[in-house]
């Protein structure tokens, strides 16, 4: 899965696109908001990390231009503003979630997992299908029972097909759930992952449609 960070503050907006990656997401990071606006428009997020004081646009405005164009994309506010009413200007623009600086990155992840999991509709903190359990919080996977060894980038495409699960996702949007903006795209990269979940996990998990891509069917 992919996230934009929104951070002006250069040391602070490395650091959370490092503590993001670790968690096992594809990050992409801008320092300003009409940045973001040009990368949401290209890219598909799966949900915005945004501070309000940027320069230029400033963040609540930023949100409600979200707002206006992607009605569902979760979106979590980091500020140093810690009033009240800042918290309800915050939330009442349309944010999902607040955290105030300084935070702790283990926070952060938790957060952004709850409000992957509230945007596609699942409550518990585990994905149970068929004889799988996955753990996104601990990146670990289980079938049958047996712990299975995953790649990062293998995990992460399981994670997005499963949180699609009964819609194709096609190569390059698997691909933009691996990778950042300044990262290189390796020609055959999701074929080679696909085919490595394939022999781990169950040759008829992942299927394969022809000129679409893939999918995992809901039954």
């Amino acid at each position: 899965m992919r996230l934009l960070v929104v951070e002006d503050d250069p040391l602070l907006c490395d650091a959370l696109q490092v503590g993001l990656r670790q968690a096992g997401f594809a990050v992409d990071g801008f320092s300003t908001a009409r940045q973001a606006l040009t990368a949401l428009s290209t890219t598909e997020y799966e949900l915005v990390v945004l501070d309000i004081g940027l320069p230029g646009m400033d963040g609540l405005t930023l949100l409600r231009r979200l707002r206006t164009d992607r009605q569902e994309l979760p979106v979590i506010i980091l500020t140093a503003r810690d009033t009240v009413g800042d918290r309800v200007a915050g939330l009442d623009a349309g944010a999902d979630d607040y955290l105030i600086k300084p935070f702790d990155m283990q926070e952060l992840q938790a957060r952004v997992r709850a409000l992957l999991r509230r945007a596609h509709a699942r409550s518990a903190p585990v994905i149970a299908f068929r004889d799988l359990v996955i753990d996104p919080a601990g990146h670990e996977v289980r079938k049958a029972g047996q712990q299975v060894d995953l790649s990062n980038r293998e995990f992460a495409i399981l994670m997005d097909l499963m949180e699609h699960r009964g819609v194709a996702r096609s190569r390059e949007q698997l691909e933009q759930s691996l990778y950042g903006w300044n990262e290189d795209i390796e020609s055959n990269a999701v074929e080679v992952h696909v085919h490595h979940l394939r022999r781990k996990l169950g040759a008829d998990l992942i299927h394969t449609l022809r000129g679409v891509g893939y999918v995992i069917r809901k039954a």
